[in-house]
This record gives structure tokens, sequence and C-alpha cells, in this order.
């Protein structure tokens, strides 16, 4: 068998017994001490299946499951304990999910045979895992696709508010988001349900009548109307659904939830669209930043804070740069554009300032041979 096991004891004798009695059948390591086991799980994982001693100092077994299952949540957990105690069992398995529960002395036949059970366990979680991530990228492939045929100018809202957020996350230090980067890439997904007439005097900056602005104001809710029954998108459903909302807990939607009940990535949503906004309207980022700091209690502080020290290409002095037009065939990706890339019809398809990666040529040379793109492109070079 390929995948791994770790044993997590205070004990450096168990340990060692657990190495020579079970490392001809299984790859077995270990660690001594609930921090090093912790250490191993976020620095050598995966591992298919990890086995702690309840009684450990500092750290007993109970809480450090529940802090592996934080940590490797697919690694399957199991307790081995000299105390049959059924108060500790139900503890481990209610507090850290554990698979199997083990009494000390456990003989090797029976330890053989769980960690097979568990190896077993573990390959059926990521089997699971493997189809629902296809389906889901599946699925959200073919909305992003739609989303860029139906709504051009919101694909090209899209590329920016992704960037945007993944700057913001990785300042924030926020660990596995790819929920972030999956909101970022939905949030605009609410706009396929506006009419294009509705969306043509927003672009002309017609005044719209109350019905049109309740329309524009529920795309959130139209987008996680779309997402919820995705599998796996539940919270990015919610994080679309509260991307408009205020941290005072004013803006949309019209609920009680505010602060820090509001999703962080709907807070980081937020700072990211309205200071994407700010500069569409011909800011610079620092009038941005100030005109957002104006805005009392729109913003999660800390997240405005972050948004602060983010960078764009767009913040480099002009004479940082040469401009250079050229078909839209000969482009590639590493590039930034100079001026936004525009349908045949004049819609902005993708913002200047945008680095052109390989997944977004594959989309934009689908497009230019459904649909057109203006001509030549303009590009600019760091000089």
């Amino acid at each position: 068998m390929e995948e791994r096991v770790l044993f997590v004891d205070d004990d450096p004798n168990i340990l060692e017994a657990y190495q020579r009695k079970l490392q001809h059948a299984l790859k077995v390591h270990t660690a001594q001490g609930p921090h090093a086991g912790l250490k191993q799980l976020l620095e050598k994982g995966p591992f298919a299946v990890v086995v702690a001693d309840m009684n450990m100092p500092l750290m007993n077994g109970v809480e450090f499951l529940e802090k592996a299952r934080e940590l490797a949540p697919e690694t399957v957990r199991m307790m081995l304990t000299g105390n049959a105690d059924i108060r500790v069992a139900m503890d481990a398995v209610n507090s850290g999910n554990v698979f199997r529960f083990l009494t000390k002395p456990c003989p090797s036949q029976l330890m053989g045979e769980s960690l097979i059970a568990g190896i077993k366990q573990y390959r059926l979680v990521m089997a699971e895992k493997e189809v629902l991530e296809g389906t889901l990228n599946g699925a959200v492939e073919l909305l992003v696709e739609i989303l860029s045929w139906v709504r051009p100018d919101a694909f090209g809202r899209t590329l920016q508010v992704r960037s945007t957020v993944k700057d913001l996350a990785a300042r924030l230090k926020v660990p596995n988001s790819w929920e972030f980067d999956m909101a970022a890439v939905l949030s605009q997904i609410g706009y396929m349900a506006i009419p294009q007439e509705i969306l043509g005097k927003v672009a002309g900056g017609e005044q719209l009548n109350v019905d049109e602005q309740q329309m524009l104001a529920t795309i959130p809710a139209i987008g996680q109307e779309l997402l919820q029954h995705i599998p796996r998108l539940n919270n990015v459903a919610r994080i679309v659904l509260y991307q408009d909302k205020q941290y005072n807990g004013g803006g949309f939607p019209g609920d009680s939830v505010a602060g820090k009940d509001i999703p962080l990535g709907a807070r980081v949503l937020k700072v990211a669209i309205d200071l994407l906004k700010l500069r569409a309207s011909g800011l610079d980022k620092q009038e941005a930043i100030n005109e957002m700091a104006r805005r009392e209690g729109w913003y999660d502080p800390h997240v405005l804070q972050a948004a602060v020290g983010t960078a764009t290409t767009l913040e480099m002095p002009e004479s940082c740069w040469r401009r250079l037009q050229m078909p839209f065939a000969e482009v590639r990706a590493g590039l930034t554009l100079a001026s936004d890339i525009l349908t045949a019809d004049g819609r902005k398809l993708v913002a200047a300032g945008t680095e052109l990666s390989e997944a977004l040529l594959v989309r934009l040379k689908k497009f230019a041979e459904l649909k057109g793109l203006t001509e030549p492109i303009e590009i600019k070079i760091r000089i």
C-alpha cells in the first residue's frame, strides 16, 4: 500500500514498537508528542491514517485529533488509549470525528486490520472528493463560459475582482482560500439574469427607475440561487450572496447579519469590488482607498487595511511602460493590456491592466472565433 500512516504518542518506546511491528506491511511514520504530530501533518502530509494516544501531556488525544481534523480533514483519525471510559470514547468520536477507538494493549492483528480499514476509508473519501471536484470544476467552468458569452462586460469585471481578491487573501494569510477564489470567479454570475437594456442604461449613466434599481440590487441573490445546489458550493454561494453587505449591517441583503457574522470572503469581495468601481470612475488607488475610508462602517477595517498594500500593474507610472499594438493572433500569455479588449460591437471584455493568462487566452480565442474582437490589441511592456 502506498498510503502512509502516522502514529502520535509521547512515549518513544511505544512509537518504536509500532514502527518495528508494522513497517513490513505499511508505510509507518511516527511523531513524539502532539505538537510534533501536527507539524508532520502540516509539513509531510498527506497521511491516510493518524493514530493518536489519548493521554499525552500539554494536549490530549481528543484535542489533538480535533486540530488534526482542521489541518487534514481527509485523513482518517483513530484513538488509542488505556482508558476504556465510554465518555472518553464519545468525546473522541464527537470532537475529532474518530473512525476507530482502540484500547491498550491492542493486539498487532487488530491494529493491522484497523489500519487497513482506515486506509480503505481514506481511499473512499479521496475518490468521492475527486468526483465532486470534477463535477464542481465542470459546473463552474460552464457557468463562467456562459457568462463570457452572454455578459462579456461582467466576465471582464470577474477577472479584475479575482486578481484583487487573490491579493487580499494573500495579505490576510487566509488558509484554504479556494472558496474566496471561487466566489470571486462567480461573483458576477447574477448578471446573466439582468436584461441587456438595463445594463446598457447603467453603462451609459442613465437614470434607473425603482424597479430597475431593485433588480440590480438582487444580483447577489440571483448568483446565490444559481450556485446553492452545486455540490460543495454552499459556502461560496453564501459569500456571493453577502458580497454587497456593509460591515455595519447595511446594504444587501436587508437582514440583521453584520460585522464578523458576514462571511470573511464576502467582506473581502465587498472591498475588492468597491475598490475596482472607484478605480473605474477615474480615481487613482490612493484616492479610492481614501474615499472608502470615509464610508464609515461599510468595510471590515482589517480587510480595508490589507487593501492599502495590494499592488497591481496599474499602479506603476506610465513612464515604466512601452505601448505596442499587435493582432490578437500574436498576443501571448504574460503580456499586460494597455487598453481594454473590446468585443466587435464595442463592449468591454477584458480591462486594461490585466495580465493575460493561458486560460484567459483560450477563452478569448473562442470568443474571437464566434463573435470577433476589436483589433489591434494594445499591450504594454515594462521598460
